[in-house]
């Protein structure tokens, strides 16, 4: 590299979602939401809440770049941030020094944010826990970051693997945390009514004694299968 990159580079003012459609997905399961989209959309299974008692939530992503063991780009995308929304840092899967602890977390609470996002480590468990938002991470270490950057905020990134743009909806459980592209919006809640009506009959058809469902049974009577005894 020739020239030293800056220190951040921001996006502020980044298309954003219908609040009206981000309100359609809340509550939805994300493997709803990933059947919407074909089965795909989720963070690695790694991702998960450090929260106990707060593990869901739906909002419009913030996004961050912060690159290994640094979180300088983590405060311009809270500078960004604007109630309802969820803060994803990607740190390229560095897991060696913490990302945000509970300060950091708390200042994004405070900030209106519903959620925080890492592929990262996080520190201080039992203060995020008391800061009242939902935190999801790929680890837990003591260890700290510096604040020294390069990194982007507002621009697109990818986390745990995902493609993420700010202006994208995050949808998070127990089950991990799905990104639905913004582009994608409007075909997702266009499925969301058939995918929920197929998913409450056949819940109703397990619950009425359903053991091996119509269409393996038609498989596995087929002479695709091959039986050996």
């Amino acid at each position: 590299m020739i020239d030293d990159p800056p220190l951040l580079t921001v996006r502020r003012n980044f298309p954003r979602p219908a609040a009206a459609m981000v309100e359609r997905l809340r509550g939805t399961a994300t493997g709803v939401v990933v059947d919407c989209m074909n089965g795909r959309g989720a963070l690695h299974h790694s991702v998960k809440p450090v929260t106990p008692e707060a593990t869901s939530f739906t909002g419009v992503a913030v996004t961050c770049d912060v690159g290994p063991a640094d979180n300088l780009a983590v405060f311009a995308a809270m500078d960004i941030c604007q109630p309802g929304d969820v803060i994803v840092i990607a740190t390229d899967e560095f897991l060696t020094t913490a990302v945000v602890g509970d300060m950091v977390v708390g200042m994004s609470a405070n900030i209106g944010a519903v959620g925080m996002v890492t592929d990262g480590a996080v520190r201080d468990v039992a203060g995020i826990c008391e800061a009242g938002i939902a935190c999801f991470a790929a680890a837990v270490t003591p260890n700290s970051p510096a604040r020294n950057g390069p990194g982007t905020a507002g621009l697109p990134i990818v986390c745990s693997g995902v493609p993420v743009s700010s202006g994208d909806v995050v949808v998070a459980d127990p089950d991990g945390v799905v990104i639905v592209p913004q582009d994608q919006l409007e075909q997702v809640l266009a499925r969301l009514p058939d995918v929920l009506a197929a998913e409450a009959g056949l819940e109703e058809k397990v619950k009425a004694g359903l053991q091996v469902p119509d269409f393996a049974k038609e498989v596995l009577s087929s002479d695709r299968v091959v039986s050996l005894d």
